[in-house]
């Protein structure tokens, strides 16, 4: 055991309490997080816990640990640490993700988690100093996919408002120029046309593969069935088919064709696609335009033309939807604008995926003491920059090395 570590029971390393009842028509508006076991699921103008504090699923979702870092109200399906008992709460948090709580559950009809059968975990904790580098380090790579994550969300929003205002409000450069005129989907600019979008689009319907050819050991090539696996915009590799049916290529849009219908993703590499999904490309590559297009148009899941309700289209369905279809010279100066935005998300969205990758790694080892942290030079409050680096890149150095 290294130096400092010491056994105990989970009961002695801090207390859990089960949430509190808040019924919907008692929420008032306000800004304090109400946690139920799937996380931050609303607000209300009343605090139950003060924070930092820790919160998992009791019932419903199990196993999932959520930090949050001001006051909030944990509801009566979750259980909450009501005491750290003089430890790093942080790291606590990062500690229970690493219990497997999921399969703690009681024995009975519905699962859930029992406070008094937790407390009763043999676990092995570090000093406090040792807490709080532990938690510095992985902490500070949740800062930095936290301040990814949010440039996506804005790069996402100023895209979108350009699609809009050219393409739905018609405020595209040059329109004091060009008089509107009547189409069959309202009013649309002089020399714009309303086509079908199997007319611009080629469109490829999955189709599943025998489970027999399935497997989750990277044998063949990424298969995906549905949205089960969708990312922020790509789509996550899990399982995986040793022979080829449908495929979709690098840069079709993956588009759900089962409820959900109109998810959608972008295939980053070749892929099989099963029967849940469709793959689009634009016959003249404007794949940017097209993804944005959609975007638009399927804001509301399962939703096709005049609010109708789909939980399942065709090929025929899809290929009849009716859009706008604006001058060649307009799209390309579309995507022109847009390109160095969308593909910045691209690559933000890669740098998340590699840091999650590089703090799930990092966990374990943390957390056992595999990676001992003890004589690291780490400032705790020490952040990481735009690589990666700072203390998290210094323990991935001192671990490489061992």
């Amino acid at each position: 055991m290294l130096n400092g570590w010491k056994n105990y029971l989970l009961g002695d390393v801090l207390t859990l309490q089960r949430g509190f009842d808040l019924p919907e028509r008692d929420r008032q508006e306000g800004c304090i997080p109400i946690v139920s076991s799937s996380g931050i699921s609303g607000y209300h103008n009343v605090a139950k816990v003060h924070g930092p504090g820790i919160v998992t699923g009791r019932y419903g979702t199990l196993g999932e640990v959520f930090y949050i870092n001001r006051d909030f109200w944990p509801l009566n399906t979750t259980l909450y640490v009501r005491d750290f008992k003089g430890n790093d709460s942080l790291f606590l948090s990062y500690f229970l993700r690493t219990l497997n709580l999921a399969h703690q559950n009681a024995a009975g009809a519905v699962p859930g988690l029992n406070r008094n059968a937790l407390h009763l975990l043999p676990v092995c904790i570090p000093p406090l100093s040792s807490q709080r580098k532990i938690a510095a380090i992985l902490s500070a790579y949740d800062d930095l996919i936290e301040n990814n994550t949010r440039r996506i969300a804005i790069l996402e929003e100023i895209v979108q408002a350009l699609y809009r205002e050219w393409f739905v409000h018609f405020r595209f450069p040059g329109h004091e120029k060009n008089r509107m005129v009547e189409s069959e989907l309202g009013m649309i600019p002089e020399g714009w046309e309303v086509v079908k979008l199997g007319d611009v689009c080629n469109i490829t319907m999955g189709q599943s593969p025998s489970s027999q050819f399935y497997n989750t050991s990277r044998e063949g090539i990424p298969f995906h069935q549905g949205v089960a696996d969708f990312g922020t915009r790509f789509p996550i590799d899990r399982v995986y088919c040793t022979i080829e049916g449908k495929i979709a290529y690098t840069r079709d849009i993956l588009f759900s064709v089962r409820a959900p219908v109109g998810r959608m993703n972008i295939a980053n590499k070749k892929i099989v696609i099963g029967r849940g999904l469709s793959a689009i490309r634009s016959k003249t590559e404007n794949q940017i335009f097209v993804f944005q297009q959609l975007k638009e148009r399927f804001q509301e899941e399962d939703t096709i033309g005049n609010g109708a309700i789909f939980k399942a289209v065709t090929r025929g369905e899809l290929s009849e939807i009716k859009i706008v279809q604006p001058p060649r010279s307009a799209i390309s100066l579309f995507e022109e604008y847009l390109s160095p935005m969308f593909w910045d998300i691209e690559v933000l969205i890669k740098k998340n995926t590699n840091l999650r990758q590089t703090r799930d790694l990092l966990l374990p080892k943390l957390i056992s003491g595999e990676l001992d942290v003890e004589n690291l030079d780490i400032e705790v409050g020490e952040t990481l920059n735009t690589e990666g680096e700072g203390m998290a890149g210094l323990a991935c150095r001192a671990y490489s090395g061992r």
